[in-house]
């Protein structure tokens, strides 16, 4: 059997789904061609990618509205190749602005579609359920409780688990973690990570330093680290670092994210994958996050749930401090980080259902997706 994959993957988090996915299908067909856009992971496991990815990494309506002159075009671009040259599936890895669009014009020529990560309709802009079932011939998602939220709507879901549940060992050693990094083995680190755009970065790194700062008056010898995912976003980091004066010394360190996470005793960071990571790594965590004004202004009236970060949204309580917005200061964000240094306890009991719910999602995630993209490719040429 060969099989001709079209995929899009928006952002770094879906270029390692996505690498996930063709790793596992190029184990079965050898001569898988795979062609889409594609990230640096994707690229390594032989994807072509038509355009680059980092085009379509842009965060809320506001940030998106600026690319859109762009971006419509290029998919319609891609439309027009695949409906010349037709795939025997498209797969869209998240990016549901992008990719919903992509896959209802392919799906009406006859392609099957998947999409892989189901969007946030859960928690805000449900009326994208009908866009979805328009779209979509299977939805493979990552959380369970998302079956049950589609199988209401009677859009087809499959819950396969999270890679990132599969890749990150059930236990992790901080120590082992500080000598990778060539930091002092000893003391307490707190890891900031401001998150991996750069709108992210810009309007972060002021809290997150100041929180830093604020922590620092009050407990002395406390370290600081983070990652930098880009050139541009360590330029950025570090020039709101030099901008805020007085700050505590911060270790900049580029990528090597994870490394940076398991080091710390405590992790400040942009809701996000990375919350869901640092979960995975058993690491305490303070989530945080800030789009435009007028992005949050419309986002209220929008959504449907009262939690954001994915650890919060698998337990269904508040494990973990959630800021957003203008909670975001560095008083509340530094008291939200201090409470788990100084109550080892708490920090204990949030470990252990960390580790119940890492091995929830412990599915063999992607091999769990590529049978499912392998059975709906076997179903349309019967």
């Amino acid at each position: 059997m060969t099989l001709h994959l079209a995929l899009v993957a928006g952002e770094a988090s879906g270029d390692l789904l996505g690498a996930g996915l063709v790793r596992a299908l190029r184990g079965r067909l050898p001569d898988l061609a795979c062609e889409g856009i594609a990230g640096p992971e994707m690229l390594a496991c032989g994807c072509e990618s038509l355009y680059p990815m980092e085009r379509l990494s842009v965060v809320g309506l506001v940030e998106g509205l600026r690319r859109a002159p762009e971006l419509i075009p290029q998919r319609r671009r891609l439309v027009g190749r695949w409906l010349g040259r037709r795939p025997d599936v498209f797969v869209g890895v998240d990016a549901p602005d992008y990719n919903l669009g992509l896959e209802r014009r392919l799906r009406a020529a006859g392609v099957p579609t998947v999409h892989y990560v189901s969007p946030s309709v859960w928690a805000w802009r449900q009326y994208r359920v009908r866009k979805i079932a328009r779209a979509v011939d299977l939805l493979l998602v990552l959380f369970p409780f998302e079956v049950d939220f589609y199988a209401r709507h009677g859009v087809p879901a499959r819950f396969v688990g999270h890679p990132l549940a599969d890749r990150i060992p059930l236990a992790s050693d901080p120590r082992q973690a500080r000598r990778e990094l060539g930091i002092a083995e000893d003391g307490e680190w707190v890891a900031l990570l401001p998150g991996s755009r750069t709108g992210e970065v810009e309007r972060l790194t002021g809290p997150l330093v100041g929180a830093a700062q604020w922590l620092a008056a009050r407990r002395p010898g406390l370290r600081f680290l983070t990652p930098a995912a880009s050139p541009a976003t360590r330029a950025l980091f570090e020039s709101g670092l030099r901008a805020t004066g007085e700050a505590p010394a911060i270790q900049v360190f580029d990528g090597r994210s994870r490394t940076v996470m398991a080091a710390a005793d405590v992790v400040l960071l942009a809701s996000g994958t990375a919350a869901l990571e640092a979960m995975l790594l058993k690491r305490p965590m303070v989530v945080t996050y800030r789009v435009s004004p007028l992005t949050y202004a419309v986002a209220r009236r929008l959504v449907r749930v009262d939690r954001y970060s994915l650890p919060n949204l698998l337990a269904g309580r508040d494990l973990v401090p959630e800021l957003i917005q203008h909670e975001a200061t560095p008083e509340r964000l530094g008291a939200a980080v201090l409470r788990y240094l100084e109550q080892p306890d708490l920090a204990r009991e949030l470990q252990a259902e960390f580790l119940r719910l890492h091995r929830t999602l412990r599915c063999n995630a992607s091999e769990q997706a590529a049978d499912a993209v392998l059975e709906l490719v076997a179903r349309d040429r019967r």
